[in-house]
């Protein structure tokens, strides 16, 4: 009986699934290295909050009220984004244009606009992570990979500047191992309490041919809203090197917010 072989194109499309689990371990993410701690220890001010009596608990508890709030307001939006996976080289494999939209509370969807390259990945990789997006925003996918403390223990490491903005740094320890899950690192805006970076790597390995996954998510303020900017993931494959996933976010138009902050 012959062995059948798998093939090196067919496989480098299941690593880069298996890869981008990692994105999923956000809950819905380095396109550069997490920022260096700010010189020097500032003093409390309107912008500089004092850290005293916070633990990473608080501040996370905070974060998830002020999500409430901030989710209750925005009704709708729509966003361009460009999914693309690029090899170690910089060559790019595959790339999804598309349009992403939101009905609150729970509805969104995409609609291809234009896509090119191996129809495996956009087939594979791009439209698992649109589906996935689209059944967690519904309440229906059946993984909670919430940041929350059902899932993580949390431990607040202290203060950096992410691009001018000042935030909190809470470690993130997941409390199983899980390939939705992450062990890394939240920014939160320390006034506004809000996400402004996560980085990490999911607490499984999804494959023993996968060495490592790093990835990153940033967030943009826009009117009084949070929204994604970039996500990144890293994946190191034995054999096949580096793969590289990206998710931008271009120019967001909000549609509808009612009661929207001035």
């Amino acid at each position: 009986m012959k062995r059948k072989v798998q093939k090196p194109g067919r496989f480098f499309i299941l690593a880069s699934v298996l890869g981008a689990l990692g994105l999923v371990a956000l809950a819905r993410l380095p396109f550069h290295r997490p920022p260096k701690a700010a010189a020097g220890r500032q003093q409390p001010s309107a912008n500089h909050p004092t850290t005293v009596g916070l633990t990473g608990d608080l501040v996370i508890a905070k974060l998830l009220d002020r999500n409430r709030q901030r989710e209750a307001r925005l009704q709708q939006y729509s966003v361009p984004s460009t999914y693309r996976v690029k090899n170690e080289k910089g060559a790019v494999r595959a790339e999804v244009r598309a349009v992403l939209r939101y009905q609150a509370p729970d509805i969104k969807e995409f609609k291809i606009v234009a896509e090119s390259g191996s129809g495996l990945i956009r087939s594979r990789v791009f439209k698992p992570l649109m589906e996935i997006e689209v059944e967690t925003a519904a309440g229906r996918h059946r993984y909670d990979s919430s940041v929350t403390a059902n899932n993580y223990t949390f431990n607040l490491l202290g203060e950096e500047d992410v691009d001018g903005v000042h935030c909190f740094v809470v470690q993130t320890t997941a409390k199983r191992a899980d390939k939705y899950l992450f062990n890394g690192k939240v920014w939160i805006h320390a006034t506004e309490f809000a996400l402004v970076q996560v980085a990490g790597q999911p607490t499984q390995k999804p494959s023993v041919w996968i060495k490592r996954v790093e990835f990153v998510r940033r967030y943009q303020k826009l009117k009084e809203f949070w929204l994604p900017l970039k996500n990144e993931s890293i994946t190191q494959v034995r054999v096949f090197g580096k793969n590289i996933l990206t998710i931008d976010y271009d120019q967001y138009e909000i549609t509808q917010a009612s009661g929207a902050a001035p």
